[in-house]
């Protein structure tokens, strides 16, 4: 089953479980119940943490995510939920997942430092949905922005052709017809 996030990232072929972390963890839970899907791959945009490891447009998949807010990196929050996921064995992209795009540059650094590379609001729940009922996952990213001042601004520039390119990529694939 291919899902999607919703409102800008609708496809004719992918069911949108909603934006953000809670909509798509609870839309996702139900789909899971009512008719579970043997394997997931949730599609969408993404931001770069790092200007000269991921160019917009780029196509980037994944089935690691975190959910590492802003405040853990300034030292003023901390978590006791396990906020690493992994659905895969190899070492690959971390896509890390929240509520918030970031907009500041410094806290992008941070993230790539950390060894984050992307991020996406909806993967973590969509990461941990899937290991809860023990059903295959992957992601499959476009990037359209940078995370830094403009990033919405970004967003709404690129997402057009940003999907034409991932559904172009799914065609590739075999994903899509």
């Amino acid at each position: 089953m291919i899902l999607s996030a919703g409102k800008e990232e609708i496809f004719s072929f992918a069911h949108p479980i909603g934006i953000g972390l809670i909509e798509s963890a609870i839309n996702l839970t139900n789909v899971c119940l009512l008719d579970r899907p043997k394997a997931l791959i949730f599609i969408g945009s993404a931001g770069s943490y790092n200007l000269d490891k991921h160019k917009i447009f780029d196509i980037v998949t994944s089935s690691t995510a975190a959910q590492i807010e802003i405040s853990f990196l300034q030292k003023k929050s901390y978590s006791p939920i396990d906020n690493f996921i992994t659905a895969s064995v190899s070492r690959e992209t971390v896509v890390n997942s929240s509520n918030y795009i970031t907009t500041d540059k410094v806290s992008a650094i941070a993230f790539d430092k950390l060894g984050f590379e992307i991020e996406n609001m909806e993967f973590y729940s969509v990461v941990k949905v899937a290991k809860e009922f023990n059903i295959p996952v992957k992601g499959i990213f476009v990037i359209t922005n940078y995370c830094e001042k403009n990033a919405h601004e970004q967003y709404l520039q690129n997402i057009k052709e940003a999907k034409n390119k991932l559904i172009n990529y799914l065609k590739e694939k075999g994903y899509i017809k």
